[in-house]
């Protein structure tokens, strides 16, 4: 081992010093985060089911239109919970994140304020841009699974 003999060397051989310059370390450290996360979004996903139950409690009370749509719009939130979830595990078993993955959790989520703001009579300006913005997300979807280089034989992935 050479010993820096200037505290601008110390400062740079620091993190080999310490340990922090290995690959497997930050793996590992990103690998227990994204399993704290996993276990986040399941609590989640558990309190959101519990939540949407209990909005059924009020169809007695309230016009059941209205309970509907409220449960309604929570079931499409829990699944693009859902699809963060897949998406998070997919980084974690995988080590990399598909780009349909991505498209996937944004399209539920704007599929949800699509529907939440068709229910609530909201601005037709506001509800075509986000028909626009879906017809994009579903062109980079479809040209993604058609470009990738999973399902393209003439396409090598470098060995990793």
């Amino acid at each position: 081992m050479v010993i820096p003999t200037t505290l601008e060397g110390v400062w740079q051989r620091l993190p080999a010093i310490a340990g922090l310059d290995s690959p497997r370390l930050w793996t590992t450290a990103i690998k227990a985060v994204l399993s704290a996360l996993l276990g986040l979004i399941l609590l989640t996903l558990l309190v959101g089911v519990a939540a949407v139950g209990l909005e059924l409690r009020e169809l007695g009370t309230v016009g059941v239109d209205a309970v509907l749509q409220r449960v309604l719009i929570g079931v499409l939130m829990l699944l693009a919970m859902v699809e963060v979830f897949r998406t998070t595990l997919a980084y974690l078993t995988e080590g990399r994140v598909k780009v349909t993955f991505i498209v996937d959790t944004i399209l539920v989520v704007m599929l949800t304020e699509i529907l939440s703001l068709w229910l609530k009579g909201g601005a037709g300006a506001t509800f075509t841009l986000l028909l626009f913005v879906i017809g994009v997300l579903s062109s980079v979807r479809i040209l993604a699974i058609r470009f990738s280089p999973s399902s393209n034989p003439d396409v090598r992935r470098e060995p990793e």
